[in-house]
């Protein structure tokens, strides 16, 4: 039996209370070949290739929270230290974990306004086929089709179905290891989707042919929507080669950073690993600000925006105030809480924010501290290596990750959080909040 998940436009109120949007509103996604449809929530079941049950988790559970309004530039205050990640927007505390999806959405929500673009629904159609080497996706919308390919490559060890991670462009973890571990990795081909060469690649890519060239979505969202087609693929056709409960997303350096936003935005990826994202990853806008008004050679928002298309275009009108963002990317990556994410970061890279990377890491952590699942996120930095180039020293860290939420080894310790910086980690200087224990 083949299960065929509706789903729903992240966040259609930003399309009617602030900024408008491009391409298709439709809610809903439909298909001819579909033998059963169920409507979105949290956890679904099914009967998987080996006929057992199963959870299916959807690309987005909280498609039934209400999003206010979100504030234009104007009206926005200045907010010195990292925002309260436990606040919702109309000043209500969250105190509860049933209250945190919601609070997830607005924070969604926001990422989407100012900074991303906003995530499409799902398309009409989404088909495709899984063999041993590739996957293929065919999207069709409006008389419109894309088709791509994901190369797979199989583990040494293990029986199919096997867990799988994507590697957003490629994986730069140590893919000889995760083969001995029974893990197959799958070669996304992001600048397929939306390309990255340079600031004139802004509206190209198979995204924007279904979408239009004027999309408000930036390249990052493009991925970030391909990665959960390609998910779609996986869960909903008869596909025995890669077990879709257990896959998980990586990449390095720009496309870490996609990494991070394909994690925050589908929640059926059980895994994110960041691998030195820098600027737009796991670095927050703020103290990346700091760095560099502190003499050293840092990449901020006022310089990114102007490098690539990995944002939104009106992204820009923060470049002087980022201050004025209602959040920040330790609110980014605690989109993807309470499931696993590992950021790996290089002490060695100022450019890329080390002091910035670590401390934002650590106050995203408390996110996951105050759901009750503080050791599913950890973060690792170690110097003496090459951008993209993962040490051993890091290793066991990528191994208890993959072990934890790959391979379900719940015995397998993942309290990671460790810099070999000399930096100081100044929580107290950019967090004036108490992290609540929601229950």
């Amino acid at each position: 039996m083949r299960v065929l998940l509706k789903h729903y436009f992240l966040f259609p109120a930003l399309c009617i209370h602030l900024l408008g949007c491009g391409g298709n509103s439709d809610a809903k996604i439909t298909s001819t070949s579909s033998q059963v449809s169920v409507t979105a929530s949290a956890v679904a079941t099914s009967v998987n290739a080996n006929n057992s049950s199963a959870a299916v988790l959807v690309e987005n559970s909280t498609q039934d929270c209400v999003i206010a309004a979100l504030k234009p530039f104007a009206d926005l205050p200045e907010i010195g230290k990292l925002p309260n990640p436990f606040i919702f927007m109309d000043g209500t505390p969250v105190l509860t974990k049933k209250q945190w999806p919601c609070r997830r959405a607005e924070i969604a929500a926001q990422a989407q306004a100012y900074e991303l673009g906003e995530k499409p629904p799902a398309p009409q159609q989404v088909a495709g086929s899984v063999s041993s080497g590739k996957i293929s996706v065919i999207v069709r919308d409006k008389d419109k089709q894309i088709a791509f390919d994901a190369l797979i490559t199989l583990p040494s060890t293990g029986v199919a179905p096997y867990p799988a991670i994507i590697g957003i462009g490629n994986s730069y973890l140590n893919n000889d290891e995760l083969s001995r571990q029974g893990i197959a990795v799958i070669q996304f081909p992001n600048n397929l989707l939306g390309e990255q060469h340079n600031g004139q690649s802004r509206g190209k890519g198979l995204f924007y042919e279904i979408y239009g060239s004027d999309h408000r979505a930036s390249a990052m969202m493009a991925w970030a929507w391909g990665v959960s087609r390609l998910l779609d693929v996986l869960h909903n056709t008869s596909n025995t080669i890669i077990d879709p409960q257990r896959v998980g997303v990586t990449g390095c350096s720009r496309n870490g950073k996609g990494a991070l936003i394909a994690g925050a935005f589908d929640e059926r990826l059980a895994l994110t690993i960041m691998q030195e994202s820098g600027s737009g990853g796991a670095a927050s806008w703020r103290i990346s600000d700091a760095q560099l008004a502190s003499g050293q050679n840092v990449q901020t928002l006022r310089q990114i925006v102007t490098e690539n298309v990995w944002f939104t275009e009106q992204f820009k009108i923060f470049s002087e105030a980022a201050n004025k963002l209602p959040f920040d990317h330790h609110s980014v990556m605690g989109l993807i809480a309470p499931r696993g994410l590992l950021v790996v970061e290089n002490t060695g890279m100022e450019w890329l924010g080390n002091q910035s990377t670590y401390t934002t890491a650590v106050v995203a952590r408390e996110i996951w501290k105050a759901l009750g699942a503080a050791d599913n996120m950890g973060v690792t930095q170690v110097d003496g290596h090459n951008h993209c180039q993962l040490p051993a020293s890091q290793q066991p860290a990528v191994n208890a990750f993959v072990e934890k939420f790959l391979l379900h080894n719940n015995r397998v310790s993942t309290h990671v959080q460790k810099t070999d910086g000399t930096f100081p980690v100044e929580i107290s200087r950019w967090v004036n909040w108490v992290t609540p224990i929601l229950q």
